[in-house]
Parts: structure tokens; C-alpha cells; sequence
């Protein structure tokens, strides 16, 4: 099967296994919807994205975008696994001091935070605050100066830079909302690089997600080289690190029959897959060779390389299991359906005819409510039979959630090609059977909702030394209201 990892996602006695631990047994105990995340998975993408410190000369600084997923059991296994964190929020900043990590280990991004966001950050003496707006520094000056504490800060630049992932995922040009426009970010480092407040010590930028041209880190890393020259030109001030964002792609597709169903940008997007250490070398040596040109080789001397992946870590590391509610079938209408006019109303609708054959629908309990990227961005995550792994998966579905919404489906309801038609599976499928999506660890869960009263799943983590453990439990009726007053 195409889409099996070894000592990952395996078929054992026709049945999904993960790392060793059968799919639908924890289906079975844990109920469905249920997240299964892989610890020796996350452990291996963490080490995967280490490589690119064979390929730079200077210290690279890790640092798991928590935004992915930040259930605690997950930045336990994170952190145990050697990755420093960044957050974007107090709320993930709270959450990542709970699992553990020092200030020194986290990153703080994000374009709209409070007075008490800043205060936790520079009262932890966390690494760096990723500043957004000349405003936001301002705010930061302010806020260190009351509590006494310097505040490590890092200049997030614009770099317009396009790639073609999806528009949703754009985060570097100038019309998205994130950080400054470089010109800004070089007068507030002459402005403020003699205050006793605020630490001057890097510039960052982030290009978007799920960047399918390696091409677009070379751009990146240019315009970080070349603004740290002028910064040290107009200043005097040396960074301490330069922070490329993260991006790297994960391969949804894995050369899946249902790849020739996407148009070719939509396929090259979902099945980019290149080794970030690569992409990263070649454009370190590129940066590398501009500066020594530029007589600025000196500015790496004493540099600090920061990346800040989510998906490359999670996402592959998460299954979602969902259990078939209900089935149906639909007649395809063609539109040409044929009435005899001399029949009576009752024989006229008895007798429409639908030359075509029917559609196979299948109603699952896993709705957009625990996979909004399904319904937001037409994302595709591969669906195979979790009880049936083995058999082929050769008959087309629909398949559909649980939710109150039209859109709540896992094709193309809306022509656009941006999903398949149809999803393929065993033939004969009927209610009971656990069926699993694939890929679906990012940005998932830490989307969800309670809509439509939908009870948040268990998440299951299986375990480097085998087995695996429960690391958040399913939502009862409780958690429904706990919040409400009445």
C-alpha cells in the first residue's frame, strides 16, 4: 500500500496498526472520533529537521510551532524529543511553561497581543518576542521597563515573497497581515538599539505554509542576509539569529490513485515533499556566499539559525479514527429523466428514471467540527479502511460528517475540482466499520469546536517503548456547559 510507513502505519492481519498498536482495538476502546498520535513519528520528523544543522556551520535552534497542536501530552513529547517551542498566544506561552519548557526555549510570534501576553513573556525571559508593528514594540519597551526586565525582541520583515501553496496559507507578502515592512523594521532598530529595555537581537520572517518550491528559502534567506547587513551598517548592532519561519511540506498524497483527480497546482502543492535539510543547505551557502561578497562574512560569525515548523512535525504523526454511522444511496440524476405525460401524478413520480447508477454514501462522526481545514481549505487528508487495510480500495463513496451543514462532506461538492468526486475504499461498506484519515495531526484538534454539540474526541499517544497512553480524554455533556451560566 502506498500510503504504509515502516514501523509506522502498517497493515497487520488486514487491520491498521501504528506503531505496532491495532487502530481499531483503540477505536474500540477509546470510541470514535478518536486522534491517534505517533511519539516515535514526532521523534523521527524532529530529527529529520535536525539534519539542517550538518548543513550550516553555525547553531540551529528548533523550535516546534505549537499552533499545529498543543495538547500537553503532545509538547511533552516535543519537548522530550529535543525541540525547543514557539507560541502564539499567552494562552500556548501558559501551556508550553506547563509542559516544561524554560524561557530560554520559547519563541513568541503573533501580530495582536495584550499587556498581559507581554508581561508573561518578559517575566519568563523567553528567548524572543517576535515584534509585529513598530507599535507593538513601543508596548513591549513600556511593559519591560515597569517590570524591570529587558525584553528580548526579534523584528518580523515582509519579505514578498510568493509561493504556490494555498492562498490561505500566504504569509509573506505584503497584503497579509503579519509582521512590518522592512524599511520600518531598520528605522526601529536605529531608533531603539540604545535602549536599556529592550534587546535587539534578531530579525525573522516566514514565507507560509506548505511551500512547495525549495527555490522560495534561497529568496528568504537572501533578504535576511541582506537585512542584516544594513541593520549592522546603519547600527552597529550584530544579531544574535535570524529566524527562516518553517513551511516545509508534508506529502498528503503519496502517489494515491486519486492524485490524477487534482489539477496540477492543487497536486504539486499536496504531494510537495523535499528534504527541509536540502532546501535549508542551499540556502545557507547561497546567503553565505552573497555576504562574503558583500565583506560581511563577520556577521555569522557568533549567528543562530532559528526555524519554527508545525506541520512537518505533526502532521503525518496524527490518524484521525471515525467509526461509519450510517449508509445510503443516492440515484445520480443526468437530466434525463423521462415521463410519460398520459400516466397519472402518482405513476409520474414513481416512474422517474436515472439511467446512471447510484451513489454509494457513507456518514461518518467525524465532521468539520475536529478537521475545519477540510471545509475552510478544501484540504485533502487520505481516507483507507482502518478494519479492511489490506483489501483493495477500489469502489468510489461519498463520504460526509455528522454536522448540520451542507458542506460537512469529504469531495468536491462544489465543482471547483479542489477535493475528488469520490473517496475510494473496500467495496460493501456498511455502519460499524472504523475507517481512518491520514495525515491529519496539524491543525486539526487545535481548531475544534463543540458545534452542533459535538463532543471534542479522546487523543491517544502511541508510545516510543510500545503501547500507547490516553493524553486527553473525550468530552462528556459536562464540558458542554461547563462555561454557561443559567
Amino acid at each position: 500500500m502506498t500510503w504504509e510507513i515502516a514501523d509506522f502505519l502498517e497493515t497487520v492481519n488486514d487491520r491498521l496498526h501504528i506503531n505496532g498498536v491495532d487502530a481499531v482495538e483503540l477505536a474500540r476502546e477509546y470510541g470514535t472520533p478518536l486522534f491517534v498520535y505517533s511519539e516515535p513519528r514526532i521523534r523521527y520528523n524532529i530529527e529529520r529537521l535536525k539534519k539542517a544543522a550538518e548543513v550550516i556551520d553555525r547553531p540551529l535552534k528548533l523550535c516546534y510551532a505549537a499552533k499545529a497542536m498543543s495538547t500537553l501530552g503532545i509538547l511533552r513529547a516535543v519537548k522530550d524529543a529535543g525541540s525547543d517551542i514557539e507560541v502564539n498566544s499567552g494562552g500556548e506561552l501558559w501551556k508550553a511553561l506547563k509542559a516544561g519548557f524554560t524561557g530560554e526555549q520559547i519563541n513568541y510570534n503573533g501580530n495582536s497581543k495584550e499587556i498581559w501576553e507581554l508581561e508573561l513573556a518578559i517575566e519568563n525571559e523567553i528567548y524572543a518576542i517576535q515584534v509585529d508593528s513598530i507599535y507593538e514594540l513601543s508596548l513591549i519597551e513600556q511593559t519591560a521597563k515597569r517590570l524591570g526586565k529587558r525584553a528580548n525582541v526579534s523584528l518580523r520583515l515582509v519579505p514578498e515573497i510568493k509561493t504556490s501553496t494555498h492562498s490561505g496559507l500566504q504569509t509573506a507578502m505584503v497584503t497579509s497581515k503579519f509582521g512590518m515592512m522592512p524599511d520600518e523594521a531598520f528605522a526601529a532598530f536605529a531608533k531603539y538599539k540604545d535602549s536599556p529595555d529592550l534587546n535587539m537581537c534578531g530579525i525573522h520572517l516566514h514565507i507560509g505554509s506548505q511551500n512547495p518550491e525549495p527555490q522560495a528559502y534561497v529568496e528568504a534567506f537572501r533578504m535576511l542576509t541582506d537585512s542584516m547587513m544594513r541593520i549592522y551598517d546603519a547600527t552597529g548592532i550584530r544579531l544574535k539569529h535570524i529566524n527562516l519561519g518553517g513551511g516545509f511540506p508534508v506529502n498528503y498524497l503519496r502517489d494515491n490513485p486519486i492524485a490524477s483527480q487534482f489539477p496540477t497546482e492543487q497536486r504539486e502543492m499536496f504531494a510537495a515533499d523535499f528534504e527541509p535539510a536540502d532546501a535549508v543547505g542551499g540556502a545557507w551557502r547561497e546567503a553565505r556566499q552573497f555576504a562574503d561578497d558583500c565583506g560581511s562574512s563577520h556577521l555569522f560569525d557568533d549567528l543562530t539559525l532559528l526555524l519554527e515548523p508545525g506541520r512537518s512535525i505533526i502532521a503525518d504523526a496524527g490518524i484521525c479514527l471515525t467509526t461509519v454511522r450510517n449508509a445510503k444511496q443516492r440515484p445520480i440524476d443526468n437530466g434525463q429523466r423521462t415521463i410519460d405525460n398520459g400516466q397519472s401524478e402518482h405513476e409520474k413520480l414513481s416512474t422517474f428514471h436515472y439511467p446512471l447508477s447510484a451513489d454509494n454514501w457513507l456518514l461518518t462522526d467525524a465532521g468539520f467540527n475536529i478537521l475545519l481545514s477540510m471545509e475552510t481549505y478544501k484540504w485533502y487528508y487520505h481516507l483507507i479502511s482502518a478494519e479492511r487495510a489490506g483489501e483493495p480500495h477500489e469502489t468510489p463513496y461519498k463520504l460526509a460528517g455528522p454536522l448540520c451543514d451542507g458542506g460537512d462532506v469529504y469531495f468536491d461538492h462544489e465543482g471547483l475540482n479542489r477535493l475528488p468526486d469520490h473517496r475510494l475504499l473496500p467495496e460493501n461498506v456498511q455502519p460499524g466499520e472504523v475507517l481512518a484519515l491520514l495525515n491529519c495531526g496539524a491543525y486539526s484538534l487545535a481548531q475544534a469546536s463543540q458545534y452542533n454539540g459535538r463532543l471534542l474526541p479522546a487523543v491517544v499517544l502511541t508510545k516510543e517503548t510500545g503501547g500507547s497512553e490516553l493524553i486527553r480524554k473525550r468530552d462528556n455533556f459536562d464540558d458542554l456547559i461547563n462555561r454557561d451560566i443559567f
